[in-house]
């Protein structure tokens, strides 16, 4: 017997622990003799004091055998407990009673250390095992059952080797792909027992001959890669005896009747110890990113890793980034996955491996298989009962055939999975059959008719049902866009922003709104509508995160081209003139936004009459710019008609009609309205947490909202919670970057400048100042705003020096932008005046 073996028979004797085992291996190894702990627990990818831990814990077991050790100090109980394995293993006087021969037929395993990530299913095969049954004399059967790759056989060979202690009857591996399985019982008990029935008697008879005269002690049977238990494994059991243990390892999944282990993939973190035991430590961790890259492509599957592994260790200078560049290419076809390297025991490479279970499948599992892989790798929402009923039983049936093979994960009801390799495998036998082209126009049709139901403002029902389709649809628009005929060309692009931008994720959807324009631009040239809608489409998310510059000549090449197009008379054309008016107003520039405002709503009215939901929009949006130009009374009537007019149309639950609520709130409070402005506030708010949920732009524009009516009003206890939720939840969605942030660090310093919190005030003033110059540009009406309060506060602290200069800045920038009688520039006037009277009496 090898001194490795011994040692794993030591450890098994003394009811070691794996984690225990392994770190009494490792240390008691020859070649690690001259080895310091700290050295051999990196080796084990521990931390010095786990492995020192568990070294006293090995101490204190073998104490029992060997009580010298109780006496010993540390060093000591290290070579006192190597001193008596050596005699023991020797066989000399003073070792204990030499361990009597176990026959066993295991094949070559990996060292013990190198088999990682599966301590706690050999602890749990174990227990099922040694469990007791309700019948004594019941034989113990356990199947480890799991898809190709994913090291059954491995560990039923480790597990056979760590406790062959406990079989003293013997452990017989039977190949149930091998030659007949009677015949390897009657072999085994040959060769090992010199056990000899009679040629002349029946088969059956001469394995109930074997089995009555079989060594004594517990016996592990091990039929290894069953794929039909009736005939390979059932006629060759031993008669009703607990001594007897079976353990199979099969990729099939069987009924609730036979214990079963099931065996997954690795976690990432042993996924990537394996790698380590095959690669130089060095070299991964010089690109650790990328392996554990690699380990995530590879799905974890532990057959795909040490072919990976291996495969690196003969390419020394071969970076990590190009040959995850080369299997993303090339897939499965890449040699370092297609091929067994000849120094495993393993014979197949990944797609062969999976091979034999596609081989198990019918067609219209294979079909099923394949169809299935056209979808991201992501949960699969995939209802038979949405097909019709004649073919439902099929479909059932292949679901059935899938996860029997451990080819595709049941989630939960109508939601499956499908690991990446075998996704990959479904792609390969897909793309060589002669119907590829037809089953993908097929799915990416399925996937339209879903992007189609994505609303330009999703409302948080919609984000429920649409949510789990979304990684698919995606899909389609990354890999498959090539099957979207050019009227359908934007359709999943625009959906998944318009997803995206309705949450207020805004990075998301930038980037589908772009490859939007991109892709639009490359298949139906530079004079398309569809054109001129993804450039609104970026040019309204541009504006949303402050980028004006960006969405003004975006807004401007869609009028434009929309003009040519459709002629001046067309509602895109609206759209695009009302989008243009948002930008200029939001920019101050209202002299500029008032005649497209107006022009965008008489064509509205003159091509869709005057009750409809896009004239309320345009209402609203007139309203708005009256408000901001003081004209109250204009934008109240205009207000009260969108509102009415958006609950007619769209019902009072719409998030349309929040924000007429949130409109109208602001002007009754600008012109001292409060009781009606927060009413309105609070229903707003309300409205838009139940239809969009907490976690929204708007919500946090309702709570700012809410906030400065209770400042108005001197609730400042009130108000201060409000602004402090409002700012934490636009930097989250929005970014540190935003204008909506500098709003809300704007009238946080208000409030605490309203509360004498004067030096928490001046930091919150500067930081928005800072931000909108930055966002802005210097000359914008926020910036003179935030100049206008920050030398308000220097005026209350006596800095006049330093008020000044920003009064004037403030007033200049109002008088150009906004004019000399704006309601806004009347006020920077007046502060300004005040300053100089009480500076310089």
């Amino acid at each position: 017997m090898e001194w490795a073996d011994f040692l794993a028979n030591e450890a098994a004797i003394n009811s070691l622990s794996p984690e225990q085992t392994a770190a009494f291996v490792e240390r008691l190894k020859t070649e690690n003799s001259g080895k310091s702990e700290a050295k051999l627990a990196s080796e084990l990818n521990i931390g010095a004091a786990a492995f020192k831990k568990r070294m006293a814990e090995v101490y204190e077991k073998f104490a029992k055998s060997f009580p010298e050790l109780a006496t010993s100090n540390s060093r000591g109980k290290l070579e006192k407990l190597r001193a008596c394995l050596t005699a023991k293993y020797n066989g000399g006087q003073d070792a204990q009673p030499t361990i009597k021969e176990i026959h066993q037929n295991i094949p070559p395993a990996v060292p013990f250390e190198k088999f990682v990530g599966r301590e706690a299913k050999l602890e749990e095969l174990h227990q099922k095992l040694q469990k007791k049954l309700q019948t004594s004399r019941q034989v113990a059967i356990v199947a480890v059952a799991g898809m190709g790759g994913v090291g059954k056989t491995e560990l039923a060979t480790q597990y056979a080797k760590q406790h062959l202690q406990n079989y003293q009857g013997g452990v017989c591996w039977l190949s149930a792909q091998g030659i007949d399985v009677s015949i390897q019982i009657l072999r085994f008990a040959e060769l090992k027992f010199k056990l000899i029935a009679p040629d002349d008697w029946e088969l059956a008879d001469r394995l109930r001959y074997c089995w009555q005269n079989w060594q004594q002690g517990e016996v592990l049977l091990v039929f290894d890669d069953v794929n039909d238990y009736k005939k390979q494994v059932q006629p060759y059991l031993p008669p009703e005896s607990s001594r007897f243990k079976v353990l199979l390892t099969t990729r099939l999944g069987f009924d609730r009747t036979l214990p079963q282990l099931p065996l997954g993939v690795l976690k990432p973190l042993a996924a990537m110890k394996l790698l380590k035991s095959l690669v130089d430590r060095e070299r991964l961790k010089s690109e650790a990113w990328v392996a554990r890259r690699i380990c995530k492509f590879l799905g974890y599957l532990p057959l795909a890793l040490e072919l990976v592994g291996r495969y690196l260790d003969t390419m020394p200078d071969l970076s990590l980034e190009k040959l995850l560049k080369r299997l993303e290419k090339k897939r499965l076809e890449h040699e370092a996955v297609a091929k067994a390297n000849p120094l495993m025991r393993y014979e197949y490479g990944v797609a062969e491996a999976f091979a034999l279970s596609w081989e198990q499948l019918d067609e219209n599992a294979q079909r099923l298989g394949c169809w299935l892989s056209l979808y991201a790798l992501a949960d699969i929402p995939f209802s038979v009962e949405a097909i019709e009923d004649d073919e439902q039983e099929l479909y059932e049936k292949a679901i059935a055939q899938l996860q029997k093979l451990h080819l595709m994960q049941w989630q939960s009801k109508g939601i499956y999975r499908l690991h990446p390799l075998i996704r990959l495998f479904f792609q390969m036998k897909l793309d060589e059959s002669s119907s590829a082209d037809e089953v993908k126009t097929a799915f990416v049709a399925q996937m339209l008719e879903v992007a189609k139901q994505i609303p330009q403002q999703p409302k948080r029902e919609d984000i429920f049902n649409l949510i789990r389709h979304i990684p698919h649809i995606g899909e389609v628009a990354t890999h498959l866009s090539q099957y979207l005929s050019n009227e359908d060309l934007i359709l999943p692009f625009r959906g998944l922003g318009h997803f995206y931008y309705g949450q207020g994720l805004y990075q998301q959807a930038e980037r589908w709104y772009k490859v939007c324009v991109e892709e639009a631009k490359n298949r139906l040239g530079l004079e398309h509508r569809d054109v001129a809608t993804s450039m609104n489409n970026l040019g309204v998310l541009y504006q949303s995160r402050g980028r004006y510059n960006q969405a003004e000549s975006l807004f401007q090449q869609a009028l434009e081209l929309t003009k040519h197009l459709l002629g001046d008379n067309h509602p895109d054309v609206a759209t695009s003139l009302n989008n243009l008016g948002l930008l200029y107003q939001s920019r101050g520039r209202y002299s500029q936004a008032e005649p497209l405002f107006q022009q965008a709503l008489e064509l509205k009215k003159h091509l869709l009459g005057d009750n409809h939901p896009h004239v309320a929009t345009s209402l609203n949006n007139l309203g708005l710019l009256y408000q901001s130009t003081g004209h109250y009374s204009q934008a109240e009537l205009l207000f009260q008609q969108a509102l009415e007019m958006a609950k007619h149309f769209l019902g009072d639950n719409h998030p349309h009609v929040a924000g007429g609520l949130n409109n109208l709130a602001e002007l009754y409070r600008s012109t001292g309205r409060y009781s009606q402005a927060e009413l309105l506030y609070q229903q707003a708010l309300e409205l838009r947490k139940h239809l969009l949920g907490d976690n929204h732009p708007d919500v946090a524009a309702s709570l700012n909202s809410l906030a400065v009516l209770y400042q108005s009003t001197e609730r400042y206890s009130q108000a201060e919670p409000l602004y402090q939720q409002a700012l934490e939840l636009s930097k989250r969605l929005l970014g540190d970057n935003h204008p909506h942030v500098a709003n809300s660090l704007n009238n946080l310093a208000i409030l605490y400048e309203s509360t004498r919190r004067y030096s928490q005030a001046e930091l919150l003033y500067q930081q928005a100042l800072e931000l909108r110059k930055r966002l802005l540009g210097n000359n914008h009406p926020h910036v003179a705003n935030s100049l206008n309060n920050l030398a308000g506060l220097y005026f209350s602290t006596g800095r006049y020096s330093q008020a000044e200069p920003l009064y004037q800045q403030a007033l200049a920038i109002c008088e150009q932008t906004l004019g000399v009688g704006h309601p806004d520039t009347i006020k920077v006037r007046g502060n300004y005046a005040r300053f100089l009277r009480e500076a310089y009496r």
